[in-house]
């Protein structure tokens, strides 16, 4: 799935060459996957997985699990809202940094998760005015937004102990998390089982595993939330980073990021991510109002023109500084690219204080608001009823940048 075996220029040669590195990233993500999945799968030497305790939630114990793969790659997960508290990568030297940004408790999630690195649901982003309708009934949610509902309420999955169990499997490392939500929770109907699923390969990916069924027709749509940064969470902005989406559409919102239904190009737009480019460019243009901060907030609709193993490739992030490049897989039909534009300040791990742009998101997910959009041309059902099973998957994988490895 990745670019490894192609010849690539290196960063220090400028910019002028983003275009064609773009294309040749793309080429060889279909020509030349770096490994097969049975190559992968011999690629794991085997790995560790250890737990501990980390306090309390809820009067329930809260633990800490740390997968290691044995090729410098390091997952630490909490069952408190299946969070990922950290994720160490190194780079071409073997320089580890922890990628992704976190707190250093357990009580300072609950104080203020900004969910960081949680699964967000029953239904992540936005619903509008916290309401929809199913088979002609209308259901009210707890809204956490203004006036609308936000990644699974004001007590989502994002903010409950889940029940956790470690295994080594075939890929490496895995801890699966479950929790029921039940019927009424947040105003969802329907008893929903839900699964979250993290494995550390010995490919150095870091594969995410949801699933939920339900015993009543309900609207599901989990998206996992980590705040990137691969220069490490406490080294600055992430506006050098560069980025590739391969999408040539995406879904525009009202004042309230509520989507309107539209699917518009991103074509002559600072949205037009679809060849390889620095966040920072077109940042200007996206500039702060009355409610909102400024910056990248926006889903994609994903093009899903290169496919393997069931999934297709969703992004493609890089950060020259460091050389790490990180390729993320999915089987969703959109992704939401948030620039952290509401980091203001908080505290974070190893005395880090988390600014505006510190870090950026790359949510998966159905469009926002699609249960309210059913029926629309090109927006997907995320309606989930009895005898289904809803399943997202997604691959982060990580490899060394062209020109760095």
């Amino acid at each position: 799935m990745s670019s490894s075996s192609a010849s690539f220029p290196s960063f220090t040669q400028g910019l002028s060459l983003v275009a064609p590195l773009a294309v040749l990233l793309l080429a060889s993500c279909a020509s030349s996957p770096s490994a097969s999945p049975a190559a992968r799968a011999r690629a794991t030497p085997g790995g560790t997985v250890s737990v501990s305790d980390w306090g309390a939630v809820d009067g329930k114990p809260v633990h800490l699990w740390t997968m290691r793969n044995g090729k410098g790659m390091e997952a630490t997960v909490t069952d408190y809202g299946t969070i990922v508290v950290s994720l160490k990568v190194p780079d071409a030297s073997g320089n580890v940094a922890d990628v992704v940004l976190g707190r250093e408790s357990a009580e300072e999630y609950v104080a203020r998760t900004q969910y960081f690195g949680c699964t967000a649901g029953r239904s992540a982003n936005r619903i509008a005015g916290g309401k929809f309708t199913i088979d002609g009934r209308q259901f009210t949610l707890a809204t956490n937004n203004g006036a609308n509902h936000l990644h699974g309420g004001v007590k989502g999955f994002d903010k409950v102990v889940w029940s956790g169990e470690s295994s080594m499997t075939a890929e490496g490392p895995s801890v699966t998390f479950t929790y029921r939500s039940a019927d009424g929770e947040e105003g969802y109907p329907g008893n929903v089982d839900a699964k979250v699923v993290y494995t550390l390969t010995g490919a150095n990916e870091l594969k995410v595993n949801m699933s939920a069924t339900t015993d009543a027709a309900t609207c599901v749509n989990l998206a996992h939330h980590s705040y990137w940064n691969l220069s490490g969470h406490d080294s600055g902005d992430i506006l050098g980073h560069m980025l590739m989406l391969p999408a040539r559409d995406y879904t525009p919102v009202d004042a309230t990021l509520i989507t309107t239904g539209e699917i518009k190009p991103v074509a002559g737009t600072p949205l037009d991510f679809t060849v390889l480019k620095p966040i920072g460019r077109d940042f200007a243009a996206l500039p702060a109002t009355k409610d909102d901060p400024g910056g990248y907030d926006h889903n994609f609709i994903l093009d899903r023109v290169q496919q393997e193993d069931g999934l297709w490739l969703s992004a493609i992030l890089m950060d020259p500084a460091s050389g790490r490049m990180m390729e993320v897989w999915s089987n969703q039909p959109g992704i939401q690219f948030y620039t952290g534009n509401f980091l203001d300040g908080i505290p974070g791990k190893d005395g880090a204080v988390y600014q505006k742009n510190g870090a950026l998101c790359l949510e998966t997910q159905a469009f926002p608001d699609s249960i309210n959009k059913q029926g629309k041309t090109g927006w997907p059902n995320v309606v989930l009823r009895p005898g289904q099973t809803y399943e997202h998957n997604m691959v982060h994988r990580f490899v060394m940048a062209p020109g760095n490895s």
